[in-house]
C-alpha cells in the first residue's frame, strides 16, 4: 500500500513538472509573437514614413574602423531617409566602451563619407544594446519621434522597446542583401523579445549610463568625444 502511495506521489510530481515546462513554454511563446507581432503596423517603406525628428541606426558590429554589412546597410537607408527629408538628423547609437572598439565614430565617420553634414549626426557611446538605446534616446537627446532604421530581424523588437518607453517611432527595414548567419540572428530575436518584455514591462532598468542632455534638434558635433577630433 506504501509502495502504491508512493508511486502515485512520484507521477503527480512528474505531471506537475511536465505541465510547469509547458506552462513556461506557452508564456516565452507567447510573449515571442506579441513583441514580433505587435510593432507590425509600424514598419512602413522609406517613401511612406512620416517625417520626424531623426532616424535612429542601432549599433551593430565593426571590425577596426569598417562597419560590418549589416551595419553599412542600416547606415544607408538613414542617408536615404536623411536625403528623401523624412528627417532632419541621424542617431548613430553604438558600444564605444573601450578605444579599441568603437561603433559609434565608425557608423560618423561612414555617413560622413556618404556627405551627411557633421552638425546632423548625433553620437549615443553607450548604446549597448537595444533598450540602452532606446532609452537613451529619450532621456539623453530628448527624441520625441524617430524612425529606426535596421534590419528585418530587428526591426519588430527595436519599435516594441521605443514605442513603449514613449516615443512615436516608425521603422524602415535595411535588409538590402543576404547576410551571412541570418538563421542565427534570427533565433537570437527569440530570448532577445523575452528580454524586452522584461524590461519594459517589469524591471524598467537605466541604462549603463545617463548624463546631461544633448537636445536632437541641436548640433551633433557636440557628441564628438576629443579622441576621435
Amino acid at each position: 500500500m506504501r509502495e502504491k502511495k508512493k508511486w502515485s506521489k512520484i507521477r503527480i510530481a512528474i505531471w506537475v513538472f511536465f505541465l510547469t515546462i509547458a506552462g513556461v513554454a506557452l508564456v516565452l511563446v507567447g510573449i515571442t509573437i506579441y513583441v514580433m507581432l505587435s510593432p507590425q503596423s509600424l514598419i512602413v517603406s522609406a517613401e511612406a514614413a512620416e517625417k520626424a525628428q531623426c532616424v535612429i541606426v542601432p549599433g551593430s558590429h565593426v571590425t577596426g574602423d569598417v562597419p560590418s554589412n549589416t551595419l553599412k546597410d542600416r547606415l544607408i537607408v538613414a542617408k536615404q531617409l536623411y536625403d528623401m527629408g523624412k528627417v532632419e538628423k541621424i542617431l548613430v547609437s553604438g558600444d564605444h566602451s573601450s578605444d579599441n572598439y568603437d561603433e559609434a565614430n565608425t557608423m560618423r565617420n561612414y555617413l560622413l563619407d556618404l556627405g551627411v553634414p557633421p552638425e546632423d549626426i548625433f553620437m549615443d557611446h553607450a548604446g549597448f544594446d537595444t533598450y540602452q538605446t532606446m532609452y537613451r534616446a529619450k532621456t539623453i537627446f530628448q527624441v520625441e519621434s524617430a524612425i529606426v532604421a535596421t534590419q528585418d530581424f530587428h526591426l519588430p523588437r527595436a519599435l516594441f522597446i521605443a514605442q513603449n518607453l514613449g516615443i512615436k517611432v516608425q521603422g524602415v527595414c535595411s535588409s538590402l542583401r543576404t547576410y551571412g548567419g541570418e538563421v542565427v540572428w534570427w533565433l537570437r530575436e527569440i530570448p532577445g523579445t523575452w528580454k524586452a518584455f522584461w524590461e519594459v514591462y517589469i524591471t524598467k532598468p537605466l541604462p549603463t549610463y545617463l548624463g546631461d542632455a544633448i537636445p536632437i534638434s541641436g548640433d551633433g558635433r557636440m557628441t564628438v568625444d576629443e579622441e576621435s577630433e
